[in-house]
C-alpha cells in the first residue's frame, strides 16, 4: 500500500521560513544541513510534527527570485481539533498573516492564508460528515464555536452526498479492497 509521507519545496528565505513553519505550525526541525545539488549547494531544513516521520515538509534553498506561476496548490495540516484551529487563527497575526480565507468543504472546516514566501496553506479540522466534492462554502470567524458547528450542521445535511464520515469511510474502503 501506498502512504503520503512528506513535501519537498524549494524557498528564497530559508530562515524566514523555518520561523514560520516552526513558530506558527509548531512543525520541530529535525535535521538541517548543505547538500550539493544541480542547483548548486543548497541548504536544506528538515522539519515534522511527530517522531514517526523525519520529515514531513522539508524547505530547501534556490527558489528563483522571479517565477511566473506557483505550482504549488496548497500545503495542507490536519488540526488536533476545532480548538486548536482557533487557537492558530489567533496567532497568525503574529506571523504577518493578513489575508484569511475561512471556508468549509463539509467534510472540514478550513482556514487558508498564505506562507511569507506567497506559498497557500491550509489548515483545518475534520467534521463528523462527508459531502460531494469539491466545495466550499465560506464561514464567519466572528461566529461563537457552538454557533458555527450548529450551522454547519444545518448546512451540510442539505448538501449532495450527506451522510456520516464513517459510512464514506466504509464505502471507500471497500473499493480499495477491490469489492
Amino acid at each position: 500500500a501506498i502512504t503520503f509521507s512528506h513535501i519537498g519545496f524549494h524557498v528564497r528565505d530559508i530562515e524566514k521560513m523555518e520561523r514560520f513553519y516552526t513558530g506558527l505550525l509548531g512543525l520541530t526541525v529535525t535535521d538541517r544541513g548543505p547538500l550539493d545539488t544541480p542547483l548548486g549547494r543548497l541548504p536544506f531544513v528538515f522539519t515534522s510534527s511527530t517522531p514517526q516521520e523525519h520529515h514531513q515538509v522539508v524547505l530547501a534553498g534556490g527558489r528563483p527570485d522571479h517565477v511566473p506561476f506557483n505550482v504549488i496548490n496548497q500545503l495542507s495540516f490536519r488540526m488536533e481539533d476545532f480548538a486548536t484551529l482557533r487557537a492558530l487563527q489567533r496567532r497568525l497575526p503574529e506571523f504577518g498573516v493578513t489575508e484569511l480565507r475561512p471556508v468549509t468543504h463539509g467534510n472540514a472546516v478550513s482556514l487558508y492564508f498564505h506562507d511569507p514566501e506567497g506559498n497557500r496553506i491550509e489548515c483545518f479540522c475534520d467534521t463528523p460528515w462527508y459531502v460531494d466534492q469539491p466545495m466550499v462554502i465560506p464561514w464567519d470567524p466572528a461566529m461563537t464555536d457552538e454557533a458555527l458547528w450548529a450551522w454547519l450542521e444545518e448546512k451540510v445535511k442539505t448538501l449532495p452526498g450527506y451522510e456520516p464520515v464513517e459510512v464514506w469511510r466504509q464505502r471507500i474502503a471497500r473499493r480499495m479492497a477491490g469489492d
